[in-house]
């Protein structure tokens, strides 16, 4: 079963799209993974995905985002390269795996995801996708005080994050 044409994101906006500075979009791209995802990857994916290079192709929309795994969560890498794995799907495939409504396999047996490069990490990126709790993309995760407590952790620096009782700011 095809993706509906009316499903997919316009030529001429994909082609616009297509024009946009692609690092930008990796940053943002990895904020999300790394709020929503990378606290639930177990440690032998995790040791797995450690310095492979991983591209996004969101096909219809002429978008292509580049990370790495860094060891602590994932991390923007610049365009362009060789890379060891490119998933590729329209931006509404995207979004209805994100919301777990197709899952990888149905999606990838009709041709509408497409895993390109090294095979065995290919299977160990779709069999996570599938172990994982989602969707990522429930609204009510996203409210902004759930994004700030899943991101406070992670802040550690003088001025950055919540204040504790009796804590002061940094002129």
């Amino acid at each position: 079963m095809e993706t509906s044409t009316s499903h997919l994101v316009p030529p001429p906006l994909g082609a616009l799209l297509g024009r946009l500075p692609a690092y930008p979009g990796s940053v943002m791209l990895v904020a999300a993974l790394n709020v929503g995802l990378a606290d639930q990857l177990p440690e032998d994916v995790r040791q797995i995905l450690a310095g492979k290079k991983l591209r996004i192709h969101v096909r219809d929309a002429q978008l292509t985002f580049d990370f790495t795994w860094s060891g602590s969560g994932f991390a923007p890498r610049s365009a362009g390269g060789p890379v060891d794995l490119t998933i590729g799907a329209s931006a509404y495939d995207f979004l209805q795996l994100a919301q777990r409504r197709e899952d990888p396999d149905t999606l990838f047996f009709s041709r509408r995801l497409s895993m390109e490069g090294d095979t065995e990490l290919g299977l160990v990126v779709k069999n996570t996708l599938d172990a994982l709790e989602m969707p990522v993309l429930e609204w009510h995760r996203w409210a902004p005080h759930r994004v700030l407590a899943r991101l406070a952790p992670h802040w550690r620096g003088p001025g950055i994050g919540p204040r504790r009782p009796g804590e002061s700011r940094p002129e």
